[in-house]
């Protein structure tokens, strides 16, 4: 048996819908070992992260229920930080590392907007947007010091059967095959995230099959995350992404215990 572990999450503090507490008790309830909040770090104007003083409190009450709970799971204090924010990263146990804007472009606001901003930007070359999304990747440990790289693929949320771009054109590929290799040379995590999933975008978790084959193939670490906003959805699919996982060829699985990053067998 797996022990269950969920690592990307988000609270009141940012765009969650459920306070920490009532997140932990979900994990409770949803049968996990190990919980890690992770809200979104300051971005200026952006009403769906932390702000500065908010970040403060986040610390300060993650803190306290650490060890409120810590005879019945174990709590880490994270930090879901954006390639855009600046911020201290000392007071937190992990890091989550995600590309959630193209220059100023948002990745995964909605459909229309996103089409509406290629079209204006790019002349509606997805690809080129693409080769932009991954050039980011480059930069990502540097900037954060990641230990977890935040779905790789986000750019893809809202391309369901392809409704924006083909993801077998050699282009798109190329551009984040190359970014997944340079990224899986820095030893770092990635996610299975099912986050798209439980909010009905997508029918199969980030990443998508050929990066998630590239990743295993190429030694990269993988473990599942839920990137849950409300504490019903802790621990979401997971039983489909464990599946989905040995389908690709997965033979281990990373979580969390005692604080540490290990390696399970599956």
């Amino acid at each position: 048996m797996i022990p269950r572990c969920d690592m990307h999450t988000h609270t009141l503090y940012c765009d969650g819908k459920n306070t920490p507490e009532e997140m932990i008790l979900g994990a409770i309830d949803a049968g996990c070992e190990v919980i890690g909040i992770s809200g979104h770090s300051p971005l200026e104007g952006e009403d769906w992260c932390m702000t500065e003083a908010g970040m403060a409190e986040y610390i300060s009450e993650i803190t306290a229920l650490k060890s409120k709970y810590a005879e019945r799971i174990e709590v880490l204090l994270g930090l879901e930080y954006d390639m855009k924010s600046e911020c201290d990263t000392a007071p937190f146990d992990y890091i989550i590392g995600s590309v959630h804007y193209v220059s100023d472009i948002p990745v995964d606001l909605s459909a229309d907007s996103l089409k509406k901003e290629i079209e204006r930007r790019y002349g509606g070359d997805f690809y080129a947007f693409a080769r932009d999304y991954y050039e980011n990747m480059y930069e990502l440990d540097k900037k954060t010091g990641c230990d977890i790289v935040g779905h790789f693929d986000l750019l893809t949320k809202f391309n369901e059967g392809g409704r924006l771009f083909d993801e077998s054109d050699e282009r798109y590929r190329r551009y984040a095959t190359d970014a997944l290799d340079y990224l899986i040379s820095r030893d770092l995590i990635f996610e299975i995230n099912t986050g798209a999933m439980s909010r009905g975008y997508r029918n199969s978790p980030y990443p998508s099959e050929f990066l998630l084959r590239r990743m295993i193939e190429k030694g990269g670490r993988i473990m599942l995350n839920s990137d849950s906003h409300s504490a019903k959805n802790i621990c979401f699919a997971f039983n489909e992404a464990l599946e989905y996982a040995r389908y690709c060829g997965a033979r281990e699985l990373t979580v969390v215990k005692n604080g540490k990053f290990t390696a399970l067998k599956i």
